[in-house]
C-alpha cells in the first residue's frame, strides 16, 4: 500500500510505502502507530494518519490535468464552430469524450480520507468503500472551520 499525506506537525507532503505498522514523516520525524483494527479483511477501514473512519474511493487521476484536457476540448470545438465547421466540432467533442471514457475505465482507484485528505493507493478490496458523499464532506469541512475558529479565538 502506498500512502501520501500532509504531515500534521510540519505540514509537508509525505509519501511512503506499506504503512502497516507505523506512519511517519520523513521531514520532521512525526510518527503514529497504526491500530490493528485499521485494516479489516485486508482492506483499509480507517485512516492511518488521523484515525478517521470515513474514507471515499476515487479515480487516481490528477484533477487539474483533467480540467486542462476538458478545457482544450472546449477550446478546439469552439474554434471549429467559429470557422463554421459544426461537424468537426462534434467530432472533437466526441473524441475528447471517448478519451475520458477510456481513461475512466483503465485508471485504478485510490482511497481518500475525508478529514486529513490522506491518499492510499494499491489498497485491496476497494469496492467495499463508498464513493464521495457531499454530506459527509461538509460535516468534516464544518468541523475544520470550527476548530480553526476555536484556535484563533482562544487566548495564548
Amino acid at each position: 500500500m502506498l500512502i501520501s499525506f500532509d504531515c500534521p506537525k510540519c505540514l509537508k507532503m509525505t509519501r511512503g510505502e506499506d504503512a502497516s505498522q507505523v506512519v511517519h514523516c520523513k521531514s520532521c520525524g512525526w510518527t503514529r502507530q497504526t491500530t490493528s483494527n485499521s485494516a479489516k479483511d485486508e482492506s483499509l477501514c480507517s485512516c492511518l494518519v488521523c484515525g478517521c473512519n470515513d474514507l471515499w474511493r476515487q479515480k487516481d487521476f490528477d484533477q487539474r490535468l483533467g480540467v486542462l484536457i476538458v478545457g482544450i476540448g472546449i477550446l478546439l470545438s469552439t474554434v471549429a464552430v467559429a470557422y463554421m465547421m459544426p461537424g468537426v466540432a462534434m467530432i472533437i467533442l466526441m473524441v475528447f469524450g471517448m478519451a475520458d471514457w477510456v481513461l475512466y475505465g483503465i485508471l485504478p482507484d485510490r482511497l481518500v480520507c475525508y478529514r486529513c485528505h490522506a491518499q492510499y493507493r494499491k489498497v485491496p478490496n476497494l469496492e467495499k468503500t463508498g464513493v464521495f458523499d457531499l454530506e459527509v464532506n461538509e460535516r468534516y469541512r464544518q468541523e475544520a472551520i470550527r476548530l480553526k475558529q476555536k484556535e484563533t479565538s482562544s487566548p495564548s
